[in-house]
Protein backbone atom coordinates (compact mmCIF):
# COMPACT_ATOMS: atom_id res chain seq x y z
CA UNK A 1 0.00 0.00 0.00
CA UNK A 2 1.50 3.58 -1.01
CA UNK A 3 0.67 4.97 2.56
CA UNK A 4 2.61 2.08 4.48
CA UNK A 5 5.70 3.26 1.74
CA UNK A 6 5.16 6.92 2.94
CA UNK A 7 4.43 8.04 -0.39
CA UNK A 8 1.44 9.86 1.47
CA UNK A 9 0.05 9.95 5.23
CA UNK A 10 -3.56 9.70 5.77
CA UNK A 11 -4.38 11.95 8.75
CA UNK A 12 -7.47 10.67 11.22
CA UNK A 13 -9.43 12.41 14.05
CA UNK A 14 -11.36 10.55 16.39
CA UNK A 15 -14.67 12.22 14.77
CA UNK A 16 -13.56 11.77 11.40
CA UNK A 17 -12.87 7.67 12.96
CA UNK A 18 -16.47 7.79 14.53
CA UNK A 19 -18.25 9.33 11.42
CA UNK A 20 -16.45 6.63 8.93
CA UNK A 21 -17.62 3.71 11.21
CA UNK A 22 -21.23 5.10 11.46
CA UNK A 23 -21.62 5.72 7.63
CA UNK A 24 -19.81 2.91 6.46
CA UNK A 25 -21.92 0.09 8.33
CA UNK A 26 -25.54 2.12 7.54
CA UNK A 27 -27.74 -0.32 5.58
CA UNK A 28 -28.59 2.44 3.12
CA UNK A 29 -25.05 3.20 2.40
CA UNK A 30 -25.49 1.22 -0.61
CA UNK A 31 -22.02 -1.13 0.45
CA UNK A 32 -22.10 -3.94 -0.73
CA UNK A 33 -19.17 -5.58 1.29
CA UNK A 34 -20.00 -7.38 4.62
CA UNK A 35 -20.38 -5.47 7.77
CA UNK A 36 -17.45 -7.60 9.15
CA UNK A 37 -15.07 -6.30 5.94
CA UNK A 38 -16.05 -2.70 6.44
CA UNK A 39 -14.30 -2.99 9.88
CA UNK A 40 -11.50 -4.35 8.98
CA UNK A 41 -10.70 -1.70 6.50
CA UNK A 42 -11.63 0.96 9.11
CA UNK A 43 -9.44 -0.73 11.85
CA UNK A 44 -6.55 -0.68 9.01
CA UNK A 45 -6.90 3.03 8.26
CA UNK A 46 -7.00 3.82 12.01
CA UNK A 47 -4.21 1.54 11.89
CA UNK A 48 -1.56 3.20 9.25
CA UNK A 49 -3.03 6.75 10.41
CA UNK A 50 -1.65 9.98 11.87
CA UNK A 51 -3.67 10.51 14.59
CA UNK A 52 -4.62 14.38 14.99
CA UNK A 53 -6.02 16.20 17.83
CA UNK A 54 -7.89 18.78 16.49
CA UNK A 55 -7.53 22.23 18.82
CA UNK A 56 -9.49 25.09 16.70
CA UNK A 57 -12.24 24.92 14.91
CA UNK A 58 -13.52 26.43 11.94
CA UNK A 59 -16.72 26.21 11.48
CA UNK A 60 -18.90 27.32 10.04
CA UNK A 61 -17.17 27.09 6.38
CA UNK A 62 -18.32 24.29 4.54
CA UNK A 63 -22.49 24.09 3.64
CA UNK A 64 -22.04 20.60 5.22
CA UNK A 65 -21.42 20.46 8.88
CA UNK A 66 -19.80 17.09 8.49
CA UNK A 67 -17.05 18.43 5.64
CA UNK A 68 -16.27 21.16 8.01
CA UNK A 69 -14.50 18.06 10.34
CA UNK A 70 -12.78 16.90 7.54
CA UNK A 71 -11.28 20.35 6.81
CA UNK A 72 -10.46 20.95 10.00
CA UNK A 73 -8.29 17.91 10.28
CA UNK A 74 -6.74 18.85 6.73
CA UNK A 75 -5.83 22.25 8.34
CA UNK A 76 -4.64 20.77 11.84
CA UNK A 77 -2.51 17.88 10.10
CA UNK A 78 -0.81 20.52 7.46
CA UNK A 79 -2.52 18.36 4.77
CA UNK A 80 -2.01 19.54 1.21
CA UNK A 81 -4.55 17.52 -0.12
CA UNK A 82 -7.91 16.72 0.39
CA UNK A 83 -9.02 13.45 -1.42
CA UNK A 84 -12.86 13.68 -2.14
CA UNK A 85 -15.52 13.33 -4.74
CA UNK A 86 -17.02 16.17 -3.43
CA UNK A 87 -14.83 19.18 -4.95
CA UNK A 88 -17.55 21.77 -4.81
CA UNK A 89 -18.03 22.09 -1.19
CA UNK A 90 -14.92 22.11 -0.76
CA UNK A 91 -13.58 25.12 -2.33
CA UNK A 92 -13.29 27.22 0.63
CA UNK A 93 -10.16 24.66 1.57
CA UNK A 94 -8.20 26.94 -0.87
CA UNK A 95 -7.47 29.51 0.97
CA UNK A 96 -5.83 27.58 3.28
CA UNK A 97 -3.44 26.02 0.53
CA UNK A 98 -5.35 22.89 0.48
CA UNK A 99 -5.96 21.46 -2.93
CA UNK A 100 -9.07 19.32 -3.54
CA UNK A 101 -8.62 16.26 -5.85
CA UNK A 102 -10.60 13.27 -6.53
CA UNK A 103 -8.96 9.80 -5.63
CA UNK A 104 -7.79 8.88 -9.74
CA UNK A 105 -6.15 12.52 -9.58
CA UNK A 106 -4.49 12.01 -6.40
CA UNK A 107 -3.20 8.73 -7.59
CA UNK A 108 -1.11 10.12 -10.36
CA UNK A 109 0.42 12.41 -7.95
CA UNK A 110 1.71 9.82 -6.14
CA UNK A 111 5.61 9.19 -7.13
Amino acid sequence: MAADRGDFEVALSVPLLAEYDDVLVRPSSGILIPKHAVEAIIGRIAQISHKQPIYFLWRPLLPDPKDDMVLELAIASGATHIVTFNHKDFMPASQFGISIVNPSTFLRLLP
